[in-house]
């Protein structure tokens, strides 16, 4: 049985609002093929992006900055990318166009 979801095809990415009540269910919103990560410089927001992002030289650019910052050890659990969340969002628009 296949699950469709149009919405999150369009947008590319979405951004997923995790609070202390749905702990526990937010590993589950995570669609296979895709992957979330904590942007912010000192709040951290939570988004949800495909993989294919990983391959692109601009998103590549964002998880150097990460992996300057926190090497492998990330705060959040998950990948943090800490930059601006504009700046998240300006490169992120730009590869979900294509």
């Amino acid at each position: 049985m296949a699950i469709r979801l149009p919405g999150l095809v369009k947008q590319g990415l979405r951004r997923s609002f995790s609070t202390a009540n749905k702990a526990s269910s937010k590993y589950l919103d995570v669609p296979k093929g895709f992957l979330a990560v904590y942007v912010g410089e000192t709040e951290k927001k939570r988004f949800v992006v495909p993989v294919s992002y990983l391959n692109q030289p601009s998103f590549q650019d964002l998880l150097r900055k990460a992996e300057e910052e926190f090497g492998f050890d990330h705060p959040m659990g998950g990948l943090t990318i800490p930059c601006a969340e504009e700046i998240f969002l300006y490169v992120t628009s730009s590869l979900s166009r294509f």
